[in-house]
This record gives C-alpha cells, structure tokens and sequence, in this order.
C-alpha cells in the first residue's frame, strides 16, 4: 500500500488525524479575511463584463500582417471604444468591442478592413445588442438562485436543516470567493464563467455531502453512548475523508491548470481562461470550504441543541471521574450503538 494510502485508512480508523474542528475559529477567520478581500475587489474594481452582458461586437478578420498592439490601437480608434484583440490559428484576428452601438458596426468594420488591409467582406462581424446582454444576465442569476433553492431542499430533506445552512454558506463562501479573484485578476465574464461557476458548486457540493455523509453515519444514535461528543464524531468524519478530498481535488486541478497556465497563458489562448479561472479557483476553495467550513459550521449550530449540550456535559463528566480513578474512559462506550465505522474507530482509538 501507498504512503498515502496508508494515511487514508489511519486516518479512516481514527488512528491518527487533525483536529479541524477544534481549531475551526482559526479557518472561520482565515475565511473571513478573503471574503472580505473579495467583496472590497468587488466594490472598488467591479466586475469585467463580456459582451454577452453589456452588448458590443466581434469581429474575426482573414489572415493579416498587423500585429495585435497596432490592431488594438487601431480598433480603439475606429470604435471610441476599447478594444481586446487575439491572434487566431489562422493567422487572423479576433477584435472584440464591447459597448459598441449596433448601428455603428458597419462603419467600424468598413473602417478596420481599410487599416488592417483585408477585405471588408471577409470581416465577420457578431452583434450583441444590450437588451440581449440583460436577458443572459438575468438568466443566469435566476439560473443561480434555482440552484441554491434546490440544494437546500435537498439536503434539509436528505440530512437535516442545519446540514442545508451550512451547505449554503460554504457555496456562497466559495461563489464569493471565485467572483473577487475575477475582479482582483481583471479576467473577462462571459457565459462560460457562469457554466465555470455552477460547475464548481456542484463540485463543492458533492464534496461537502461526502463529509455530511460520514457525518450522518457516525452520529448515528450517538446519544446513546457516552465515549464522543458530536464535535469529536464530526472531526473523525473529516478526517475520514481527508485523503479522499484530496485526492479528488488535485486530479481535477491538473487539467484546469493546464487550461489556465498553459492554454490561457503559456500559448495565448486567451479564450480559454473565462472558464478555466473560475474551475481553477471554485475547485480549491470548494475543497477548502468543505472541510474547513461547512463541517465544521454543522457543529457550532447542532451543539447549540439541549440533547448535545448534555451528551457533552456527561462525556467530560465520565473523563473526569476515569481520569480521577486513574481509569482509561474508553473501557465502554459506542459498542452499545449499531454503528460498525465508529465501533471500528474507538477500538482502534484503545489500540494506541
């Protein structure tokens, strides 16, 4: 067996793991702090909007000698409008426009086949007027409402309504997070940041309900013994699933970055990066929120509950009196319950 996986099943047997939990205030502030960077990105810059969103054109013009510096002055010129340029494969040119009046297209393209020296008619000129730009806008973020909608019923229904808070915040925390980069970075939005964004939260979710999962599992009839506190059960679950949330998020990292580093930044494939941005980002900090917020949220709302409240009181309890007697407080405990993952972790948590 790997390192690694040797890791994984100590940390799946409670022989060893780290106390996320109990050091949760730490994660809750480190959180805050980017949110925070976030939000001011967002206030201060705004965001950059494709033309999908604001109306604008694009123009794909036949190969040309021009280079894309003097096309984009030459573009801002024709347009009184800034202008993004890329080269193509072709060795042609993609000009896009934003904010420029429908009614004004024709003019800058008659304009731009003169300084470019490439026939006007083999410029292809797409259109998007504002009113269109609006519409997508508003899809998109009932589209996102949907969304969040749904994954609070379902897991207020599936796990309990604590577990659906909990979930919600970290998918806010995470979209939040995603959307300030896009405004710290300057990248453009387009709708394949928005296919980027709904992507990664259903990522973070998955990853969250493996955590909950676990977490359902091990506390199971859990007032019914009195070795663990539910902070303590929700820790175990973490660790649990550790090695597995690792893994699953560098495997799809690799690819996304090689979008983003490579495709959108080593080899200028710029279209590339609207979407790999938001997969890059989403996917680390879905990883980061379900591990290091949503679990762990769980706890501070369910330990807020009277029947937890005292399963706490009479664990410590028992800890004190074992350790008064100089007795070992594992000697019985969850082998009552029907749970075989914990019974599996106290024992070997008494093998140590």
């Amino acid at each position: 067996m790997s390192k690694l996986g040797d890791l994984g099943a100590k940390l799946y047997r409670g022989e060893v793991g780290y106390d996320f939990v109990g050091k949760r205030f730490i994660w809750y502030g480190v959180s805050i702090l980017i949110t925070i960077t976030a939000i001011v990105a967002l206030a201060v810059q705004g965001l950059n909007m494709g033309i999908e969103f604001k109306g604008g054109a694009v123009f794909t013009t036949p190969k040309t000698a021009v280079s894309v510096a003097k096309a984009t002055e030459v573009s801002q010129k024709a347009s009184g409008h800034d202008a993004i340029v890329q080269e193509l494969g072709t060795g042609g040119l993609r000009i896009q426009i934003s904010g420029l009046d429908t009614n004004d297209a024709a003019g800058v393209k008659k304009q731009l086949a003169t300084d470019l020296k490439v026939s006007e008619a083999d410029i292809n000129a797409d259109l998007v007027g504002p009113s269109w730009g609006d519409q997508i806008a508003n899809k998109a973020w009932t589209g996102l409402g949907i969304f969040m909608v749904l994954v609070v019923i379902y897991l207020a229904i599936a796990f309990e309504w604590r577990m659906a808070v909990a979930a919600l915040i970290a998918l806010i925390h995470d979209l939040t997070i995603t959307v300030g980069v896009y405004a710290l970075v300057g990248f453009e939005v387009t709708p394949g940041t928005v296919i980027g964004l709904l992507t990664i939260l259903g990522y973070s979710l998955y990853d969250t309900v493996v955590v909950f999962d676990g977490l359902k599992e091990g506390s199971k009839d859990i007032t019914k013994q009195t070795r663990y506190t539910f902070s303590e059960i929700a820790n175990r679950s973490i660790n649990g699933t550790l090695v597995r949330s690792i893994n699953t998020t560098v495997v799809a990292l690799l690819p996304v970055g090689a979008l983003l580093f490579i495709g959108g930044g080593f080899l200028g494939a710029g279209m590339l990066n609207d979407i790999s941005l938001s997969l890059f980002v989403g996917l680390a900090a879905g990883a980061y929120s379900s591990i290091f917020i949503a679990t762990p949220l769980v706890v501070d709302l369910k330990e807020r509950e009277p029947a937890m409240k005292a399963l706490k009181k009479r664990v410590l309890a028992k800890r004190a009196a074992a350790a008064a007697k100089g007795e070992s407080p594992e000697d019985e405990g969850y082998e009552a319950t029907d749970n075989p993952q914990v019974v599996a972790q106290g024992r070997a948590g008494r093998r140590r």
